[in-house]
């Protein structure tokens, strides 16, 4: 039987890399389960020996097909070739079937955010299928189970939500209509805003809540709700220290834009923050075997007579319809910075703008909120965030700028406090040559911050062994580019930026190599969202909380007002995400237990 199994998966390995059988025409190849059966792989081998085949929405048990086979995401990423290696990524440890689709074209999911060529087994050649919703399955009956607490979105709000419920007792079924989870999460990389932390008094940080509080109402115009942004920062430093006890590493802290002292808490060296703290949330989540269902979006949110909140309408990717009667539902289905329409229908003037977001912020969870009768606020309210790389999806951290990087136009001159908030950055990029602008760095700063080296593994990067070599690659004045930089170094060395009062001078620009990304302005992050209390409980139009709804993360309004600091989003929603688990395994608790 061992010998049949190895044959077997030398089989399967060999169906993926053949030519596709004859009969396609030009340019197509088979779907994988045709490479299998030419092959003489039966349906077994992926579905079982049962009469009657049965897939679970997650894929669980074809998944652990593809690894009997083919080996872990891990095992296949080390015999990996070439400059790409798509089984090992930010996106972590996720299903085969995210990619692979054994009855339909195969598509990388990674190509729904980058544009390098991908070629994938089971695929159309140079086709890349676009994200097309799923459409509900009727059938004759829908089933019905029962649960303490839904929570709909796997982010890390989500999670956070999903782990703080289960460990309160709550027995919790969680979401996510994405073939993957980490949501938006995944892609924050500057860091986790907190105020009076462990690891700023170990570095000598001076901090408060109260200055937090300030600089958080500041960035946002002030017409943030000053009673949600006190409970961000009141409850920032217990967040870290929680997440530090799952396992996390945020013990490096760094400075962002609109903060008045450093307290951007990231992974050693400042590595990328949300790939590294869904990574740990994840395996939290596995370890407590919380029931996590990917590729099963949410329809309806069901509500009693009374507008209460009782549980949610799934479609399945292949159970179909069916319903989790709940006594708490946690929403946390992140903003809609990837639908362009109604990006466009809130503000007009941001209409063919690219996004920095995963393809499944596209604000399903806000409608499903609002038709529960829920209150929508601060709509207009939409972050665009300066530095995304030009003719990509790439958003470039803004810890780039924070260690010490620096804003040039396409004449080599610095136009902009770089530090200054993200809306006032994006208007001053907006408004130079070609709408874009060139972030500057040098050997010094690359090393300094680990996440840059993404960029050069992406080819953003374009490089200069001396200034004069990187004005001469960019096609800007020489003298300009290199007078700009002198000008640059001696405020630093000063510590005094007379040209825009930068508050923070961390390192002249003084170690070969130099480098530049061209950068511009790209929708990022969704302001409002649904009204929310300091429970997180979802507030009606009447001023009334909604029993049993809850809400957290970027799928609420309030918290930051007319404009997000950078680092804050992350606080949000684990501080948010702990608040909505805990009180909605409190309501589910027995009367008789409270």
């Amino acid at each position: 039987m061992k010998q049949f199994g190895r044959i077997v998966m030398l089989m399967g390995l060999i169906a993926l890399l053949l030519p596709s059988p004859r009969g396609l025409a030009a340019g197509e190849t088979a779907v994988l389960a045709e490479l299998h059966k030419a092959k003489q792989i039966s349906c077994a081998e992926c579905h079982g020996t049962s009469k009657k085949i049965i897939v679970d929405d997650s894929e669980k048990g074809v998944n652990l097909s593809c690894i009997g086979c083919h080996g872990s995401l891990d095992a296949v990423s080390a015999k990996a070739k070439g400059h790409i290696n798509p089984h090992k990524s930010h996106l972590g440890q996720i299903n085969c079937t995210a990619c692979h689709s054994g009855h339909n074209s195969s598509q990388a999911y990674c190509l729904k955010c980058h544009s390098y060529t991908m070629p994938i087994p089971g695929a159309a050649a140079g086709v890349v299928a676009p994200v097309v919703p799923l459409k509900a399955k009727k059938s004759a009956k829908k089933q019905v189970e029962t649960t303490d607490v839904v929570v709909i979105g796997a982010g890390a709000a989500g999670m956070t939500a999903a782990i703080t419920a289960h460990d309160a007792g709550a027995r919790v079924v969680l979401l996510e209509k994405q073939p993957i989870t980490g949501g938006n999460s995944m892609l924050a990389a500057g860091g986790m805003n907190a105020a009076e932390t462990t690891f700023q008094s170990a570095k000598g940080i001076k901090d408060s809540v109260e200055l937090m509080y300030d600089d958080t109402m500041k960035g946002g115009k002030n017409t943030n709700d000053p009673a949600l942004v006190r409970i961000l920062a009141q409850n920032s430093a217990g967040s870290v220290a929680w997440l530090t006890s799952l396992g996390a590493d945020i013990s490096d802290v760094g400075r962002m834009a609109g903060a008045s002292v450093y307290r951007t808490h990231r992974p050693t060296g400042g590595d990328a923050v949300g790939a590294h703290i869904v990574s740990v949330l994840r395996k939290n989540a596995a370890d407590r075997k919380i029931d996590i269902r990917v590729n099963s979006p949410v329809v309806r949110i069901i509500e009693d007579s009374k507008g209460g909140v009782t549980g949610v309408e799934v479609n399945g990717l292949h159970r179909g319809l069916y319903i989790i009667k709940a006594k708490a539902v946690v929403l946390t289905a992140g903003g809609f910075s990837a639908n362009p329409e109604k990006v466009a229908y809130y503000r007009p003037e941001f209409k063919g703008m690219a996004t920095s977001n995963q393809p499944g912020a596209t604000g399903d969870g806000l409608d499903l909120g609002a038709k529960a009768g829920g209150e929508l606020k601060d709509m207009k309210e939409i972050q665009i965030h300066p530095t995304v790389a030009a003719g990509s999806r790439i958003l470039i951290t803004e810890a780039v700028r924070g260690n010490g990087a620096i804003l040039v136009n396409h004449e080599g001159k610095r136009f902009v406090n770089e530090l200054t908030t993200r809306d006032k950055a994006s208007e001053a990029i907006l408004s130079q040559t070609g709408k874009s602008a060139y972030m500057i760095f040098d050997e010094g700063i690359r090393k300094s911050l680990k996440q840059i080296d993404g960029y050069f593994h992406l080819d953003l990067v374009k490089e200069g062994g001396t200034v004069k070599d990187l004005a001469d690659v960019l096609k800007m004045p020489v003298e300009t580019l290199e007078a700009t930089i002198d000008t640059y170094n001696k405020a630093v060395d000063a510590k005094n930026d007379a040209e825009f009062k930068r508050p923070d001078l961390p390192r002249a620009l003084r170690t070969a190599k130099y480098y530049a990304i061209e950068v511009k302005p790209g929708v990022h992050y969704t302001m409002g969202g649904l009204k929310i209390n300091t429970n997180a409980q979802v507030m009606a139009n009447d001023s009334k909380h909604i029993a049993g709804f809850f809400a957290a993360g970027e799928v609420t309004g309030g918290v930051h007002g007319a404009n997000r600091l950078g680092g804050n989003s992350i606080s949000e929603t684990i501080t948010f995400g702990r608040i909505a688990g805990s009180n909605a395994a409190e309501l589910a608790k027995p009367k008789s237990v409270k």
